[in-house]
């Protein structure tokens, strides 16, 4: 009789284990001890988010030139990001929140402007440099004042957190409150005791609001001489903990 009455609990753990599968974002399992002996576990997700405006921008300025002489060519290219990089630090740029990035040089064909026949070579100047801006509210500014000293090229600006640290342990803690009050209103709801915490695994991910850079302006569209806009947006870093806990 003990070891029918044995056998009717371990089928009535076993079914509650398979009922409790079939809840949303949630599943049980029933895990074995070498024994012989089984007892029932309740895994559940937890998740944690935390949204913040960005403190920090990443953007790369760049300058081109072209002449038919080299040495031109390259001087022009000097003059402009001297006078760039004047004007970064101006606006409150760091030295060392500048940093070279590329600098090329290369020949390519020379057409006449009347005939469109190749009449030579001239030679292009590339040098760009990856910016770290801390002023975002002064960002439209800063590109306004890299372009008036000689930048052509801006592109890759992006947005995020200096320091994630903090965000993520707040979403990780956010993540783990959750998780237990969804075990324990399972467990309530089952009617059944949480018991030890048998695993756990962890992740976290950063997601960026899409930065917006374009010419600000009424009527939908750009005017001349307009204050170039930047949207930062906001960064949402998220945590998932997946917790089985055993059951008595």
């Amino acid at each position: 009789m003990l070891k029918k009455n044995l056998l009717l609990i371990v089928l009535v753990l076993a079914a509650t284990a398979l009922i409790l599968a079939g809840c949303n974002g949630t599943t049980a399992v029933v895990p074995s001890y070498g024994n012989g002996a089984t007892a029932a576990g309740l895994s559940v997700n937890g998740r944690g988010q935390v949204v913040l405006p960005p403190d920090v921008a990443y953007v790369t300025i760049g300058v081109h030139t072209e002449a038919t002489d080299v040495s031109q060519a390259v001087q022009e290219n000097a003059d402009q990001v001297a006078a760039v990089m004047a004007s970064l630090s101006e606006a409150g740029v760091a030295p060392e929140d500048m940093q070279t990035s590329n600098f090329s040089v290369y020949t390519m064909d020379n057409y006449d402007p009347l005939t469109g026949l190749v009449d030579g070579k001239k030679y292009s100047v590339d040098n760009t440099v990856n910016v770290t801006a801390r002023d975002l509210a002064n960002m439209g500014e800063l590109l306004d004042s890299a372009i008036s000293a000689g930048a052509n090229s801006i592109w890759g600006v992006t947005f995020d957190l200096e320091n994630k640290d903090t965000a993520l342990a707040q979403a990780r803690d956010m993540a783990v409150e959750d998780a237990k009050s969804e075990a324990q209103a399972l467990a309530s709801a089952t009617e059944v005791t949480l018991g030890d915490i048998i695993s756990v695994s962890y992740t976290d991910t950063g997601y960026y609001y899409p930065p917006y850079y374009g010419l600000g302006g009424g009527g939908g569209g750009a005017q001349a001489g307009a204050a170039t806009s930047i949207v930062p947006g906001q960064i949402t870093v998220s945590a998932e903990v997946y917790i089985t806990y055993a059951i008595q």
